[in-house]
């Protein structure tokens, strides 16, 4: 099963500088306990901001020497001077924002990976030539702006047969009692936010993972 962190500091302790800390030390944790990809979603920082708290979780991660991936949720410039070794696009971000990731990181010989967010099939086309997909809401969820209605088990599995052969992963309301049937569903792995909070996700990690790992 893979695993695919989201953070939100905004969730964490303290005072800004402490959550910022506090979300560094969170990634190198997950790095270490074997969580395959961390996507630094702090959609609400200036982008000044966002590139060297992007590079000091990129730090933290690779200081494991584990092979997680980091992906930034924002523009590839930014992600490129992370460190960070591609993107996490938004739903309908459409086949010239993957083209445009992957201009910008063949500039310096590198192949990004690419993850895009996707709530239908139509969003799965869109997103054609992604490394990974983000389908949501799986399961009822409850933010900050409200309860999100989940799609169910059913429309996952659809997902995936209209995704093939891009690799799917589950995300919204995902635990660690749910996380095997999106496996059972066709999902390659899970991503989410609170899931990573506490310790719960480590029991995942004797799931078998169905999916081979592409080379970043």
């Amino acid at each position: 099963m893979l695993l695919y962190a989201i953070t939100n500091r905004r969730l964490l302790d303290g005072d800004e500088a402490a959550k910022r800390d506090r979300l560094v030390s969170l990634a190198s944790t997950w790095a270490s306990g074997g969580v395959d990809t961390i996507q630094v979603r702090e959609k609400d920082l200036p982008l000044a901001e966002l590139q060297p708290l992007a590079a000091r979780i990129v730090a933290a991660v690779r200081a494991t020497g584990k092979p997680t991936r980091v992906l930034v949720n924002g523009p590839a410039q930014v992600a490129l001077d992370a460190g960070a070794d591609g993107v996490h696009l938004h739903a309908n971000a459409g086949p010239a924002a993957v083209r445009a990731a992957q201009q910008a990181y063949a500039r310096v010989s590198r192949e990004p990976v690419i993850s895009a967010a996707c709530h239908s099939p139509e969003e799965i086309r869109q997103a054609a030539g992604a490394s990974l997909l983000l389908f949501s809401p799986i399961f009822e969820k409850v933010t900050e702006q409200g309860t999100t209605r989940g799609q169910g088990l059913a429309a996952l599995r659809a997902a995936v047969d209209v995704a093939k052969p891009t690799p799917v992963l589950a995300l919204g309301g995902i635990t660690e009692k749910n996380a095997v049937a999106c496996l059972q569903a066709g999902a390659v792995g899970i991503a989410a936010i609170r899931l990573f909070l506490g310790d719960a996700w480590r029991s995942l990690l004797e799931t078998p993972d169905p999916f081979v790992r592409p080379s970043s």
